[in-house]
């Protein structure tokens, strides 16, 4: 009888070495000082947690069919001029856009930013927001869709991750 030694496939995954524990800890809470996923902004956003506001940086049409109930509609291009009438400075934004395929949260983020205000991108976006089933407010009233199960348990409850 012969056997065959095999020889272990290489990783794709250790290709690239996983970085030290305190690296990959400082780079993952940095993340998460720069960023909240659209569950955290919903439980905040119901419970009223003071010193948080939900800034959606679309167009008037992108907003007229459909945002986030408790959001402030400042379009990007106008935050410069908008933010120091609209927004307390003291408070972090949390800003969003259509999903994850657009980076226009990551300018509204950025042009908060540079105007002193401490922000956060919610990751995600609206896209994320309906399909995790949460209601949202359209021109004609408020709407929600079903849970897409790809994103969220299907019994609504929370993934608690």
């Amino acid at each position: 009888m012969s056997s065959t030694l095999r020889t272990p496939a290489p990783s794709t995954v250790l290709s690239v070495p996983a970085a030290a524990p305190a690296d990959a800890a400082a780079h993952y809470a940095a993340r998460l000082a720069f960023e909240a996923d659209v569950s955290d902004v919903r439980a905040d956003l119901l419970a009223g947690v003071p010193g948080v506001v939900v800034v959606d940086s679309r167009s008037d049409a992108a907003w007229a069919q459909g945002h986030i109930p408790g959001a402030v509609h400042i379009p990007t291009a106008r935050i410069a001029e908008l933010a120091p009438q609209l927004i307390d400075p003291s408070v972090t934004v949390v800003t969003y856009c259509w999903g994850p395929g657009c980076n226009g949260a990551t300018r509204a983020a950025l042009a908060f930013a540079r105007l002193g205000h401490p922000a956060k991108e919610m990751i995600g976006g609206f896209e994320y927001w309906v399909r995790e089933g949460f209601a949202f407010e359209t021109a004609q009233g408020t709407d929600q869709r079903p849970i897409d199960d790809l994103t969220a348990p299907r019994s609504g409850i929370s993934c608690a991750c």
